[in-house]
């Protein structure tokens, strides 16, 4: 049994109230008591100083791409020329490379807040297009990856099978493709779930897989009970591409295969018309949000508002890992929406923690966390509120006081299932710095 003292806890009060003095009490990896009005640690419990939140989740993330940042900011362009030094990043990689850059980001991750990561996994087989001897060995290192650095981890296995509708996959894009849905859905099957890692499943995009194996691969996700993820929308040139090819916007693509359902996460979801919209709402299906890609990119803002208005579930991701950091994450998804339309407040601080906490553990698979309560996975994330950043903020407005002014330096102590991943901001296995640096610099060299 572990017992953590929170000066002040958020347990997921929408217009983000907080509790002073709470008392967590782990057993395993499972939260068994909350109490609350505690005037001080108990003894042998241990002080978590300043706003303790339930662990936060990163639904979309594509590891590779952190060793990108810096390289790609200022070349101008559009996401399509970004893409061309990705494809060269991509051409990099083995299983040993990838694991080695896997654990550094998934390390950041760890030290900016992040308890879970979703890993949209494309990148399976050799650079040539041949399986490795294991046909997992890429998934297996992502594993590998999460566990050293201590997070959770939803493999989002994907399959990508062609370079457009009707084109096939081109030189540098063989590497992600296992031929046709069958192949991947038994490569697939071979991966297994851990104490700290479930499987799920996704595809690139509707311009990345044909109609059939559409519907194959979410019937595999169907009868697996697993998460299902695709990017949407992300460009207009991609809404363009389904109009011209089948008729119909990505949306409109996907509900006529029957992939939208409450498992179903659209990510992006930048460029919807109201039909989209419609669409998803009846559906139920949700959607992950990564505004600091989404402007790095110069993807364009996408419709929060009008999701929000009709009940879309909303969840964070920081994708390109152009920043790491879930505040930066929930803030923009706030300060994006007033630059589109002229108001303010139409996310509450409340409602953009939920999304980067309890909404994000659901679209991955892990709906027993992002939350403190009784039953909950032990996952914790405590920022310091005396940093020059949050000094002054009143106690009945520290919630948005973290979520509008904090950072991920502000994050220092962590826990996941129960163990101690970051204390008073280093990392307790990774030294994080180093393994980037080395990583990295090894890449491009």
């Amino acid at each position: 049994m572990i017992r953590w003292w929170c000066e002040r806890a958020w347990l997921g009060d929408p217009d983000g109230a907080t509790e002073p003095g709470v008392a967590v009490t782990v057993v395993g990896d499972r939260v068994t008591a909350v109490e609350t009005g505690m005037a001080g640690p108990s003894e042998g419990a241990e002080r978590l100083a300043g706003l303790t939140i339930p662990g936060v989740a990163n639904a979309h993330s594509h590891a590779f791409h952190r060793a990108l940042r810096g390289r790609t900011h200022s070349s101008g362009g559009t996401f399509w020329t970004w893409r061309e030094t990705m494809y060269d990043l991509a051409a990099r990689l083995d299983p040993d490379t990838y694991r080695a850059l896997a654990t550094a980001t998934f390390a950041e991750m760890a030290l900016a807040g992040f308890t879970c990561v979703g890993e949209f996994h494309y990148l399976h087989h050799g650079p040539d297009g041949r399986p490795y001897a294991d046909p997992n060995a890429m998934g297996d290192a992502i594993r590998a990856a999460a566990e050293a650095a201590g997070v959770r981890l939803t493999l989002l296995d994907t399959c990508y099978l062609q370079g457009g509708p009707g084109v096939g996959p081109d030189p540098r894009q063989r590497r992600f493709s296992d031929g046709d849905a069958s192949t991947w859905a038994d490569r697939v099957g071979h991966l297994s779930a851990t104490a700290t890692a479930r499987i799920g499943a996704a595809f690139h995009s509707v311009r990345a897989i044909d109609p059939a194996a559409m519907e194959d691969v979410a019937a595999w996700a169907r009868e697996a009970g697993a998460p299902l993820h695709a990017h949407v929308s992300e460009q207009p040139a991609e809404n363009q591409q389904c109009l011209d090819a089948h008729g119909c916007t990505p949306m409109e693509f996907l509900e006529a295969r029957g992939v939208l359902d409450d498992r179903f996460t659209a990510v992006h979801a930048t460029h919807l018309t109201p039909g989209d919209l419609a669409l998803l709402a009846r559906s139920g299906a949700g959607c992950c949000l990564c505004p600091t890609t989404e402007r790095d990119l110069a993807d364009g803002i996408g419709p929060t508002a009008a999701l929000r208005d009709q009940g879309t579930p909303l969840c964070l991701g920081t994708d390109s890992h152009a920043v790491i950091d879930p505040f930066e994450e929930a803030r923009a998804v706030e300060l994006d929406e007033r630059l589109a339309s002229l108001r303010r407040g139409t996310h509450p601080p409340g409602a953009l923690l939920g999304m980067a906490t309890t909404e994000g553990y659901r679209r991955l698979g892990w709906p027993e966390g992002g939350r403190i309560e009784v039953g909950a996975l032990a996952d914790l994330t405590t920022v310091a509120l005396d940093s020059p950043r949050l000094a002054g903020t009143p106690g009945d407005q520290v919630v948005a006081g973290v979520v509008f002014g904090a950072t991920a330096a502000d994050v220092h102590h962590v826990v996941v299932g129960g163990r101690t991943v970051v204390r008073d901001g280093s990392h307790l296995r990774v030294d994080v710095t180093r393994e980037l640096q080395q990583t990295i610099h090894a890449l491009w060299s």
